[in-house]
């Protein structure tokens, strides 16, 4: 039989190991409430207090918990499989090792949470806040991110594969070492964001604001960058190979020792960026912006490389070495 308990009183309560399994919690006050391993699978905690409540190792698979305030509750390795989080208030609270796989956390609150090696993958975080949580080697793969508020979250080493973070707010997140292959973040907000030795293979990542952040030695093979902001960005040893930088700019970027082999720069703005070094073997750099005769007699090759005639006539004449293959002459 299903307890009900709608609204009652059970602060402070005992509950460890309880068998809640289906039960009627909601509006209930459970704030403070020991529920350590607690079976708490389909039950109705919607607008459920549970602040600062321990539910450490609880079963909470497929519960209703729309609404409750979860706010410094402790959640490490529990079970929140397929559970409903829509517009719950975890701030502060402790979800290390939790796992919310399939879990709905759409507009949820987690800022300030601790999700180290949290399980999130496929869970809906649609528009939730996510900012100064940390997410260190969570797994969020093909999760819902759309217009997340990730702020200065530590998402370092987190995988990331074919997320959504479509119109996420990542300013200043820590992405480093992170798995970003296949993740969607078109429109994404990745001012300042330390992305360094991160893998971004196939990426889409087009209108993306990237000002200042520090990509330098990260996987960018393949990836869509169309139209993308990355004035003063660091992409300082990147590799680029076959990336589209169409529409990018790269006013003041890092690029030094980059390898750019069959990117696209179409209309790409290239002022005073520094490409020192930088392997543009069959890269398209016509019809580009601000792009300089000082600036591309300091790359390591111009090999096949597409330029327009006002720069490659006198490149060729000056630095006729730059257009030859590579291959040939390390043989």
């Amino acid at each position: 039989m299903e307890a009900n308990i709608e609204q009652a009183n059970l602060q402070e309560a005992k509950l460890h190991l309880a068998n809640l399994f289906m039960a009627n919690l909601k509006e209930a006050n459970l704030k403070g409430t020991g529920l350590y391993g607690a079976k708490l699978g389909g039950a109705n905690l919607q607008g459920t207090n549970l602040y600062g409540a321990d539910l450490r190792e609880a079963n909470l698979e497929e519960a209703k918990l729309e609404g409750a305030k979860l706010g410094g509750a402790k959640f490490e390795r529990t079970k929140l499989e397929r559970s409903y989080l829509i517009e719950a208030n975890l701030e502060g609270a402790y979800l290390i090792k939790a796992n919310f796989q399939g879990a709905n956390l759409q507009g949820v609150n987690l800022k300030l949470t601790y999700l180290i090696e949290a399980n999130l993958q496929g869970a809906n975080l649609r528009e939730a806040n996510l900012q100064g949580a940390n997410l260190e080697a969570a797994n969020l793969e093909a999760a819902n991110l759309e217009k997340a508020n990730l702020k200065k979250a530590n998402l370092k080493g987190a995988n990331l594969k074919k997320a959504n973070f479509k119109e996420a707010n990542l300013s200043e997140a820590n992405l480093e070492k992170a798995n970003l292959i296949g993740t969607k973040l078109h429109l994404a907000n990745l001012r300042r964001a330390n992305i360094q030795g991160a893998n971004l293979n196939e990426a889409d990542i087009f209108y993306a604001d990237l000002k200042k952040a520090n990509l330098k030695g990260a996987n960018l093979q393949g990836t869509n960058f169309y139209g993308t902001e990355f004035q003063e960005a660091n992409l300082q040893g990147a590799d680029l190979q076959g990336a589209n930088l169409n529409r990018t700019h790269l006013e003041r970027a890092e690029l030094k020792g980059a390898n750019f082999e069959g990117a696209n720069f179409e209309e790409a703005n290239f002022e005073e960026a520094n490409l020192q070094g930088a392997n543009f073997e069959g890269a398209n750099l016509r019809e580009t912006h601000y792009l300089t005769f000082d600036q591309l007699s300091k790359v390591k090759t111009l090999h096949d490389t597409k330029l327009d005639d006002k720069l490659l006539i006198p490149l060729k004449k000056k630095y006729p070495t730059l257009f030859e293959n590579l291959m040939n002459e390390r043989g």
